[in-house]
């Protein structure tokens, strides 16, 4: 049963991320890009952690709120600017989280633990943290790998996966190995992971 200030937060979020100039299209309907991955990461949630607490569902929903706001293009394009980028956005994203969460009526310590997930903090070691993580990684590779493989060279595309594959746990792992990826794609990741 979710309470009124869930179902006014979520509703709250949607609206900040239905505001999206961008635009991306699956099975031939057009979705506001943040929207739609707000979608993906709750459903994710709720099929892989379906006990997941109420604040994890909140994270997982304002994952990416308001992206657009803060472009890539804003920052140097170098790896310093990148991981500058990365981390003011998970600020971002929690302030942002964190006024909706307050005119919801949520108490402050339900804030902050909001606002501590969506920043990542103590990944391996919070258990909320960790699945959050796992979902966020999950929702990559089922949906925005093939758009990576079309940029990026053989060689970047396995450090990603990689990457991406470190961040999970177990359970994460078992649950990617499931995901129904082209033929192409899945020998990618087994050749990346040496498989």
């Amino acid at each position: 049963m979710k309470t009124i200030p869930f179902l006014n937060a979520s509703a709250w979020i949607d609206a900040e991320n239905e505001a999206d100039p961008n635009n991306e299209i699956y099975q031939e309907i057009t979705y506001p890009k943040e929207l739609l991955y707000s979608d993906r990461m709750y459903e994710r949630l709720m099929d892989f952690q379906p006990n997941a607490s109420e604040a994890v569902q909140i994270a997982a929903k304002a994952q990416h709120i308001c992206r657009w706001k803060m472009p890539r293009e804003s920052y140097p394009m170098d790896r310093v600017g990148y991981l500058k980028w990365r981390e003011d956005l998970k600020k971002f994203h929690a302030k942002t989280t964190a006024e909706i969460l307050k005119k919801a009526g949520y108490e402050d310590t339900f804030i902050d633990r909001v606002s501590f997930l969506i920043e990542k903090k103590l990944l391996k070691k919070d258990e909320e943290t960790q699945l959050l993580e796992d979902v966020i990684c999950l929702v990559f590779l089922e949906f925005y790998l093939d758009p990576f493989v079309q940029k990026h060279d053989t060689e970047k595309l396995k450090n990603i996966i990689l990457k991406t594959w470190n961040k999970m746990s177990d359970k994460g792992h078992q649950e990617a190995l499931k995901i129904s990826y082209t033929p192409e794609n899945l020998q990618l990741i087994k050749d990346s992971l040496g498989l």
